[in-house]
């Protein structure tokens, strides 16, 4: 993203994130689509001081929908990068699966939540989104978890064997050759493992005990090839096994500073969490009771319950859809989705016209510069002025801007007289292919918790429907 247009695309999101904003002292924003509670947060988080922002949400799904817009908001206010976004804006799903049926979380998001909980430890994110189920495991203090983390530059001293330490520690598995997230290997001078979260695994040559080079390699060919400048070995797990101490993780991200908490949704996210709270309760009576495992930890050393977090959520600010104003405490918005086409271009540009008649600014975020440049081409044959938001000659006047970026979907802020369409709300089969896949996932893992299918558990990706492996139990 350059930097006209994220001076472009601030100048607009700050008039949006104006008419947004609530006064301090109303508590409820109401009225705010998914896409505009993200924007709110992002919002939100630039006057909390540097604090971090905490937000929570229902579900993972709108976990994953949250972190992916306010990525984008973050970026166009800040000016920042992708790269950047993704570090400042973090999801923190729950674990997804039930321990005391024997299931283990998937590594991708055993992953994506210790490396949350290390941008807390370290102070370098500035965004949590986490499910209300993601708040029940305790987990290791923030120190345990920094103990299993460290950054590696040419000229980092440290002994090859107790870097290997040091990741077996993280979570990482030893294996040769390193082709998968989450393994390591070490042969003589050289170190390599594959990070989570990363396109490509590293390898680190040594020279005695000098870290001397880190390139990226490919995994099928074994061959190096990018050199980078550093790497940063983060833990692929919460808790560790030598650690008696754990704590519930509001605890975890309090002990970095009390963070700023924003609940989306306050009744579904109680809902939500205290079921999945009575659902492990049963379970793990169940796996004393009925499958006589009294080595299990008892769930309430394992997991909190909602007395434990009612205070601070209750006590947050909350973006809700709807909501009634009974007392005064409600700052309503006027925020509403964008129109759905589905692939009618000819209603999508009469629906332009008409709110440029109105006197709207309209933004269209494409997800790629090329669908970018065919948007523009397909307005410019309906006879619409429109131009690449990046644009600085002034030429953009009055057109339709064009941006380049990921948003789920379009929405309208009225008192801001700004139009945003995502690339979805317009040419939307994509979207629909993903949701079809996304629902086939859900039917299967809600057939699968009540289903024994021998000693055999089944893991799925739950951001894409990957069926990704089979694991037998001890």
């Amino acid at each position: 993203m350059t930097t006209t247009l994220s001076l472009a695309l601030r100048s607009l999101l700050s008039r949006a994130a104006a008419a947004l904003s609530s006064p301090a002292n109303q508590r409820v924003t109401a009225g705010l689509t998914p896409p505009g509670k993200a924007l709110a947060a992002v919002v939100a988080s630039r006057g909390a001081s540097g604090r971090l922002t905490l937000v929570v949400a229902p579900t993972d799904r709108e976990v994953e929908q949250l972190t992916a817009d306010a990525r984008f908001f973050y970026a166009g206010l800040e000016g920042a990068s992708d790269v950047e976004a993704a570090k400042a804006v973090l999801p923190f799903p729950s674990l997804q699966v039930d321990p005391y049926r024997g299931m283990a979380p998937h590594f991708k998001v055993a992953a994506a939540r210790a490396q949350a909980l290390h941008a807390v430890a370290t102070g370098s994110g500035r965004i949590v989104v986490a499910s209300a189920a993601s708040l029940l495991p305790r987990v290791s203090a923030p120190e345990r978890l920094l103990r299993a983390s460290m950054e590696l530059r040419p000229g980092t001293e440290v002994d090859p064997l107790v870097l290997a330490d040091l990741l077996g520690d993280a979570g990482f598995t030893r294996t040769d050759p390193v082709e998968s997230h989450g393994t390591f290997t070490v042969r003589g001078g050289i170190v390599d493992f594959f990070p989570a979260g990363e396109d490509a695994p590293v390898r680190l040559e040594f020279i005695g005990d000098n870290v001397e080079s880190l390139r990226r390699f490919d995994p099928v060919s074994q061959r190096s090839s990018d050199i980078i400048d550093h790497v940063v070995v983060m833990p692929a797990r919460e808790r560790f096994e030598d650690d008696s101490r754990s704590v519930p993780v509001l605890e975890f991200f309090a002990a970095m500073g009390a963070p700023q908490i924003l609940v989306a949704e306050p009744q579904d996210v109680e809902a939500h969490l205290r079921k999945v709270r009575e659902q492990l309760g049963a379970s793990y009576e169940t796996a004393v009771t009925q499958r006589r495992r009294p080595d299990l930890v008892p769930v309430s050393e394992a997991f909190v319950d909602w007395d434990d977090v009612e205070a601070p959520l209750s006590g947050a600010r909350a973006f809700e859809e709807l909501s009634v104003d009974t007392d005064g405490a409600v700052h309503q918005v006027r925020c509403q989705p964008a129109l759905e086409f589905h692939g009618r271009v000819q209603d999508w540009v009469a629906d332009v016209r008409e709110a440029r008649q109105r006197g709207d600014t309209v933004v269209l975020v494409a997800a790629t510069p090329g669908r970018a440049e065919r948007s523009l081409e397909i307005l410019k044959e309906y006879g619409v002025p429109a131009a690449l938001i990046d644009r600085g000659d002034g030429g953009h006047v009055g057109a339709v801007l064009v941006s380049v970026g990921v948003l789920s979907r379009g929405f309208r802020v009225t008192d801001a007289a700004l139009q945003i369409y995502a690339e979805t709300d317009v040419f939307d089969e994509e979207r629909h292919v993903a949701e079809r896949q996304r629902s086939k996932t859900q039917a299967f893992l809600s057939d699968l918790r009540d289903l024994k299918i021998g000693d055999l558990i089944v893991h799925v990706d739950h951001g894409i429907g990957e069926f990704v492996g089979l694991k037998q139990l001890g």
